[in-house]
């Protein structure tokens, strides 16, 4: 959880996830009703120009959103935005990171914002992102 004595520049966001599989595509799949075959069909994904399948952008975004809400009950979460950067390729192993820009009074409450990012194991940024939230 996060410390009452944060200050900007800290990291108080860090967390690696497993490489991204098929299998975890499938069950992506299932769970969000998103079926794009993009994202399961190789065959599909060829014919589009790609290589091979890819992750899910909210697949992406939901990793990064789990990082967070470890270190940050849902509870204290005023605002999460993302942005896409790039696709996220198979076998990928995201790190999901963010860190205090700023700390501010608003509505009664002491909160801070967050810079967020998810970079693959090459160091590519798949996401950008920002969150306040209550301290």
């Amino acid at each position: 959880m996060v410390s009452a004595d944060i200050k900007a520049g800290d990291r108080i966001v860090h967390k690696v996830f497993p490489p991204i599989t098929r299998h975890t595509l499938a069950l992506y799949c299932g769970a969000s009703g998103d079926h794009n075959p993009i994202h399961v069909d190789i065959d599909f994904a060829k014919t589009a120009g790609f290589p091979d399948v890819f992750a899910h952008g909210m697949l992406v975004m939901a990793y990064l959103g789990q990082a967070l809400t470890d270190v940050v009950p849902p509870s204290k979460l005023r605002s999460f935005a993302t942005r896409f950067v790039a696709i996220t390729q198979l076998g990928a192993k995201l790190t999901c990171e963010g860190t205090v820009t700023e700390l501010f009074a608003e509505d009664g409450e002491r909160r801070a914002r967050l810079a967020l990012t998810t970079r693959d194991d090459r160091g590519e940024v798949k996401l950008e992102g920002s969150a306040i939230v209550a301290l």
